[in-house]
């Protein structure tokens, strides 16, 4: 009987590549990722890996051991969650991992949602951006996990975990209302108008701030950028504060300061996807189908 933990090493180490990826996924050194997973070669009798130097690569036969080991893994939480669920009602505690831009406008109505509907269901929301919040999900510390997508980034999609797609957040301009660019409610905004204009941004190497650049690239020029943070409100103060302009997701504009506003932009390809996570055979479980459900009637 092969060691499942040992199996879900093995699978890890194929969607991330690298044993020190694998040891900060479960907490634990590199020094014990690398005996368990010699030890599960010692159980298969088989030549799972390569070695070259410190680096570790996976043999034919690794790979596909790793590709099964999905499969098992999603029966044994079909097995989990039949034993869980009793009589289909959903009940106990929902664990959900959330970006921090969706707390508000998506995480706080799902909690009300869920617990009206279903009076033995308890929503517990962590707040985490997505790569965490991934990390999360396949360490069963979350039961869900909300993540974003930037539709023009070549954004891979996260191994060990199965997407549903929920909506699209466009990005929009966040301008000072007496920019030559702000135009009527409606009116589209062209980034070129933008090209003389100094920003607030993102970081650089952060979804959000690497999809602003891509996206200003694309009309021509680079942003000159006076500010760069994460967070969307402190990102709407600073551009309140000095006249800059902005890029964001439409979904972090409900609560602008009087001296901006947010104008569509003409390229419709600027959106981040929202999607919801979860462990391949749980969709299904009573507790995560109705928070799918709940977030699809999210208005």
């Amino acid at each position: 009987m092969l060691d499942v933990r040992r199996l879900v090493l093995l699978r890890d180490l194929a969607a991330h590549g690298t044993v020190t990826a694998v040891a900060e996924l479960h907490g634990v050194t590199p020094s014990a990722v690398s005996q368990q997973l010699r030890l599960l070669e010692d159980e298969t009798r088989s030549r799972l890996f390569e070695r070259t130097g410190r680096s570790l690569h996976l043999t034919e036969a690794g790979r596909q051991l790793a590709e099964d080991t999905e499969q098992v893994l999603a029966a044994l939480e079909r097995a989990r969650n039949r034993l869980r669920t009793g009589t289909g009602e959903p009940a106990g505690p929902l664990h959900l991992a959330c970006f921090p831009s969706a707390l508000g406008p998506v995480a706080a109505p799902l909690g009300e949602a869920l617990e009206s509907a279903h009076a033995h269901l308890r929503l517990h929301i962590t707040e985490a951006e997505p790569e965490l919040a991934v990390r999360l999900l396949l360490q069963r510390r979350v039961d869900v996990a909300l993540l974003y997508r930037y539709a023009n980034l070549a954004t891979p999609p996260h191994p060990g975990v199965e997407t549903h797609v929920l909506r699209g957040d466009p990005l929009v301009a966040v301008l000072p209302r007496d920019h030559p660019a702000a135009g009527p409610a409606e009116s589209p905004v062209d980034l070129r108008e933008l090209a003389d204009t100094s920003w607030v941004t993102a970081p650089p190497q952060t979804a959000c701030g690497d999809a602003v650049l891509q996206a200003c690239r694309s009309a021509g020029f680079t942003p000159r950028v006076r500010h760069t943070c994460t967070d969307f409100s402190a990102m709407a103060a600073l551009a309140a504060c000095g006249g800059h302009a902005a890029l964001v997701p439409r979904m972090a504009t409900a609560h602008l300061p009087p001296a901006l506003i947010a104008r569509p932009v003409a390229d419709h390809t600027l959106t981040r996807t929202i999607e919801a996570a979860v462990r391949h055979g749980t969709a299904h479980e009573s507790a995560v189908a109705a928070c799918l459900d709940a977030l699809r009637d999210l208005p």
